[in-house]
């Protein structure tokens, strides 16, 4: 990963690139994202040009035996650290285990979320974790010597998902690092992540993408047309994981709305068997996309509120919702939508907490029976 394989960003990159020419380097730094923006892709990028001997002022050089390591992710002083789904059967229990398919799903994806790391590596409905054991790795690969680099880094992506013994175990050396090791965390939920541990980190914000940046880039790398490109950048708001979506309608946002439409469908006619069959059906998906359909409904109820102003320039649904939203929205109003958020929002807690999902979706199902009328 470079810095030219990144999507607009500049001023993020300038400070990254400012603070290795200034000497002055934060050891313990935390990029922090909502998803789609880069903040994996510019920790990537700063770790290589960190290490490259030969770096110009805007980017690594791409030629130096460093830089050829980071090509192949494989360079003995870059150590990852991400989610997992442990599988002792497999002997599957620290990331190590696990570093021959990061590398290739990150030689796929420059931007990618969560979700998709699960599928490739078949997680099923288990939710990942980077789990208790993981810190006395950690501890131990930073106890070493630096094989070859002018700084070792490690690179810790989605740090909210550290198992709390773990954190623990890693204040201290996140605090007091070793000489010349950096360590930088990439978060798309930063309030998650112990305090303690956000504290002893410098924070870099990594804003949305600029819709002309955006545009350019869907335009360059899908080949769509000006118009198209400038409707999709709005769209995804900043992300380019939503601009894809949004030319590609994956199977889960279509699925997704269907449910949505069944589940207001089935709470206006006050159809009690349809809502229990519809209840069986959202708790066979797994728990990450439980959370995450209902994190989408919560986004669909507020977009078919902004709806009702009619002003395009406040709704992000792509062409099937809105489709859906014109004859919806009515239903969502200033008298239920508030509510509707708040039970919406219940229901993915009460997920994370492991609440048997048939009994969430039912209750919500009936909840919303109530709020659609009003």
């Amino acid at each position: 990963m470079y810095f030219k394989d990144i999507i607009g960003q500049e001023e993020i990159k300038k400070h990254l690139i400012q603070t290795v020419q200034s000497g002055v380097l934060p050891h313990a730094q935390l990029f922090t994202e909502q998803g789609g923006t880069g903040a994996f892709a510019l920790a990537l990028a700063y770790a290589r040009y960190l290490n490259c001997p030969n770096r110009t002022d805007t980017d690594a050089c791409g030629h130096c035996p460093s830089c050829l390591k980071y090509d192949e992710l494989a360079h003995p002083d870059l150590h990852f650290v991400f989610p997992i789904v442990a599988k002792k059967e497999k002997k599957k229990e620290i990331c190590d285990d696990y570093l021959q398919e990061w590398r290739a799903f990150l030689h796929e994806h420059t931007y990618f979320n969560l979700d998709q790391w699960l599928d490739f590596i078949d997680a099923g409905n288990s939710q990942a974790l980077i789990y208790s054991k993981e810190s006395d790795e950690i501890i131990h690969k930073l106890s070493l010597k630096i094989y070859e680099a002018e700084y070792r880094v490690l690179l810790v992506w989605l740090p909210e998902k550290l198992h709390l013994s773990c954190a623990n175990k890693l204040l201290k050396i996140i605090e007091e690092p070793p000489a010349h090791t950096i360590i930088l965390m990439v978060s798309e939920q930063p309030d998650l992540i112990l305090g303690t541990i956000q504290s002893r980190t410098q924070r870099i914000n990594i804003p949305r993408i600029l819709p002309e940046d955006l545009a350019k880039a869907m335009q360059s790398r899908y080949g769509l047309s000006a118009e198209d490109a400038h409707y999709v950048s709005h769209l995804a708001n900043g992300s380019f994981l939503k601009a894809v979506e949004a030319i590609s309608v994956n199977e889960e946002t279509q699925f997704f709305l269907e449910q949505f439409k069944t589940v207001m469908r089935n709470s206006w006619a006050r159809n009690v068997k349809a809502m229990k069959e519809q209840a069986d059906v959202l708790a066979s998906i797994g728990r990450e996309k439980q959370k995450n359909y209902l994190a989408y409904c919560q986004r669909l109820v507020r977009e078919n509120f902004v709806y009702r102003f009619q002003a395009p320039e406040l709704n992000y649904m792509n062409r099937d919702e809105a489709a859906f939203a014109v004859k919806f929205s009515p239903y969502v109003n200033e008298r239920n939508v508030i509510d509707m958020m708040d039970e919406l929002a219940k229901a993915e807690l009460h997920i994370t907490q492991n609440v048997n999902p048939k009994m969430v979706f039912f209750d919500l199902a009936l909840k919303i029976t109530v709020l659609i009328r009003r």
